[in-house]
């Protein structure tokens, strides 16, 4: 079988099940010549049980205007954001620090949402990414 030519590698995050032909969705993949609706029903119909989630799809063009995609969870910041109640990160990580912090456990539960997302089964590895993540938003992790 002869391997398709790449034309573009696309992420979009969208809410899911909610993907319509408007923007984002139909002026991304509209610049590339490709039917947005070959994306827009499979999207739909494989993150409806998702209830309005963001997610992440990864989205691969062809030569062949044809397209393949794959659905990611939930962003990591998108989950901190919600367990600590906050609006976004910090400006300046470095220096200014969120005054609310994660605990251990907390790191657990989103290394576990994320585990079937990451390339590692090890939960404690996950939760370093995570708390590298947490990290960069200006989040300090409780001991």
């Amino acid at each position: 079988m002869a391997v398709k030519k790449v034309k573009a590698n696309l992420k979009l995050k969208l809410k899911a099940g909610q993907a319509s032909a408007g923007p984002p969705v139909g002026s991304t993949l509209g610049q590339y010549g490709v039917n947005m609706m070959d994306f827009v029903n499979p999207f739909n119909s494989q993150t409806k049980d998702l209830n309005g989630k963001d997610v992440t799809a990864h989205i691969t063009i062809y030569e062949d205007k044809t397209m393949s995609f794959r659905v990611v969870g939930t962003p990591t910041d998108d989950l901190i954001r919600n367990k600590l109640s906050i609006d976004k990160g910090s400006g300046k990580p470095n220096s200014e620090k969120i005054t609310k912090k994660l605990t251990s456990q907390d790191l657990e539960d989103i290394a576990k949402i994320k585990a079937e997302d990451m390339n590692s089964e090890d939960i404690k590895s996950i939760m370093k990414m995570v708390a590298g993540t947490a990290r960069s938003m200006g989040v300090e992790i409780e001991e």
